[in-house]
């Protein structure tokens, strides 16, 4: 479970405090399919950048998994990111000049884990993603749709609790989005949290709860669709 309370998120623009985050309270239950919806400059960004561990610059609270995420070390705080959040970006960010299975295998390569254990995971989440046989081609000579199946597999090879994903669908076609979102209600329908930032109403309603961020307040309750 992840508890947001009271957050509040500020930036300088020269001599100007920007409030881009204004007293957002929201918690999501383990297993839970959340898509955040608003438009560009809404704030919803920057609200799955702290739910993702990626800024901690922030006031309020934040609970993941019971832990306060605040009070970690910045040691602390890389770990238990590595080990409890896995992320999917719109341009997939994924390495050139390496394979798909060693792309996948990166995050455990930094784990430490031994190659033959490295292999062994990354073929079972590619096949997991429709993609096993793609294990030793590199990610430029693969369609769209399949290098976000790559950056999904990536996002899940540690296990995460959740995984968050930034419009995963806005550089894919329409038939290609609708592959990529039943890969990710299987990986929900498996128990793994799924948080999905976007502006595709499409996209959105296909999610269990939907939050909506307009200039950076939660508007409403957020719903179950």
């Amino acid at each position: 479970m992840l508890e947001l309370k009271q957050i509040n998120k500020f930036f300088m623009h020269g001599k100007e405090k920007q409030h881009v985050l204004k007293d957002i309270s929201i918690t999501i239950n383990d297993g839970e399919f959340v898509a955040i919806m608003g438009h560009s400059g809404s704030g919803k960004s920057t609200l799955l950048n702290i739910i993702g561990l990626l800024d901690r610059d922030f006031s309020g609270s934040y609970l993941l998994n019971g832990r306060d995420t605040r009070a970690l070390s910045k040691k602390q705080y890389t770990r238990f990111r590595n080990e409890n959040v896995g992320w999917v970006f719109q341009n997939f960010k994924l390495i050139d000049n390496m394979t798909v299975a060693d792309n996948v295998g990166l995050p455990l390569q930094y784990q430490g884990k031994p190659h033959k254990e490295i292999r062994r995971i990354v073929e079972d989440v590619l096949a997991q993603v429709g993609i096993l046989d793609k294990a030793d081609t590199y990610p430029k000579l693969l369609s769209g749709g399949q290098q976000q199946r790559v950056a999904i597999a990536r996002a899940i090879v540690t296990n995460p609790n959740i995984v968050i994903a930034d419009e995963p669908t806005g550089a894919l076609d329409s038939a290609t989005t609708i592959e990529i979102m039943d890969v990710f209600r299987r990986l929900n329908a498996a128990g793994t949290t799924l948080i999905i930032v976007t502006h595709d109403a499409s996209v959105g309603e296909q999610a269990e709860r939907l939050i909506k961020i307009l200039d950076g307040q939660v508007m409403g309750a957020d719903y179950e669709i």
